[in-house]
């Protein structure tokens, strides 16, 4: 891995959101899985990414 941001590709940035999310931590999964959205070049790529990690503050219920 890379320590120049500039450098990380799309796969990068989706194994780290695999990471994230295998480590219970959705928002930084969600984050990392729409840097690789964007630099992903196929709209239904970027699309199936985004799908994947949805945004845990829309998704999440709330428990008393």
């Amino acid at each position: 891995m890379t320590r120049d941001p500039a450098g990380l590709t799309a796969a990068d940035y989706l194994d780290g959101a695999c990471e994230m999310a295998a480590a219970d931590r959705p928002f930084l999964a969600h984050l990392l899985a729409e840097e690789a959205a964007q630099r992903t070049t196929d709209p239904a790529t970027a699309a199936g990414i985004r799908a994947s990690f949805p945004d845990p503050t829309t998704t999440r219920t709330e428990t008393d």
